[in-house]
């Protein structure tokens, strides 16, 4: 069983922006998401853990082995696919991956062969080995990033917005291609999309501002507001007078008129409807709660 704890993490830039506040996770085997809007922290930490930025202060252990004091000895069991995997030379995926092994330490040609072999079978692009990354799709791109994630065995790969971008059949092929890796290691799924955590997650945690503000099963969390979300469609202009009476966690605009969604112990009023509560709906009370507090 592998595990990553994380105490006490901090991370201030130079600027004086502070991207990560005091975080603490105990993550093991199977596959954690990390769920939040943009700017909230998630790269900073997935650079953290991976050991390509220092932070300010606090330990991050990867199966009790320091990754800030020993960044070598976590890269050798780490996979990594970041956001953004930049500028593909033009060669062909076959040739690059085997080129990318060699600097992962499958130095064995033998065995590096018969990985890189298996990897594009596994990632479904061993029909497209000869052609060049550089021309893939975006779906082929981001599975050729989880194949150069996978090389050289690792036990923790963490993958960052993965599905940003991908038409819904490559957004499955690419989280059941996830799922399958992610039983026997660490999978670390970053993303401001609910769904993806939704459907693949056993754990996940939700970072705001730098700081973890829930965490648990999915199921679980979602369990905390059951029976307490109610939703009802009124006129745009009247949004101002329910925000005010109300804790209205989202709104969203369907034809002219405008949904909300409040967050309450008994049927708020007329007309709303009992909603059966989802994960989408347990972040925007987190979310909504987290502002409140911070404005008080």
């Amino acid at each position: 069983m592998n595990t990553l704890k994380i105490t006490n993490l901090s991370k201030t830039y130079p600027n004086g922006v502070k991207a990560l506040d005091a975080i603490d996770l105990d993550i093991t085997n199977g596959m954690f998401g990390l769920l939040g809007a943009n700017g909230a922290g998630k790269s900073s930490l997935m650079r953290t853990i991976a050991a390509l930025q220092e932070p300010s202060s606090g330990v991050v252990l990867f199966n009790n082995t320091d990754i800030i004091q020993t960044p070598q000895e976590v890269r050798k069991h780490l996979g990594y696919l970041p956001q953004e995997f930049g500028v593909y030379p033009k060669i062909s995926a076959q040739k690059l991956l085997e080129h990318l092994a060699i600097l992962k330490g499958v130095l064995n040609k033998k065995e590096r062969k018969t990985q890189v072999k298996a990897l594009l079978q596994q990632t479904n692009l061993y029909q497209h080995r000869k052609k060049s990354v550089y021309t893939f799709s975006g779906g082929m791109k981001q599975r050729f990033g989880i194949a150069q994630a996978l090389l050289a065995n690792p036990q923790l790969i963490i993958v960052d917005e993965p599905t940003a971008g991908l038409d819904p059949e490559e957004r499955n092929r690419f989280l059941n291609l996830l799922s399958e890796i992610g039983q026997n290691i660490i999978v670390i799924l970053s993303t401001h999309i609910v769904e993806d955590i939704k459907e693949l997650c056993t754990q996940m945690a939700i970072l705001a501002e730098g700081k973890i503000i829930a965490k648990g099963h999915p199921n679980a969390l979602v369990q905390t507001i059951s029976n307490k979300v109610w939703s009802k469609i009124i006129p745009k202009e009247a949004l101002n007078v329910y925000q005010e009476n109300y804790q209205v966690i989202s709104t969203r605009l369907i034809a002219s008129e405008t949904q909300i969604k409040v967050l309450s112990e008994t049927a708020p009023g007329p007309d709303f409807n009992s909603v059966n509560a989802g994960l989408e709906d347990y972040y925007f009370t987190q979310m909504y709660f987290h502002h409140t507090i911070k404005n008080d």
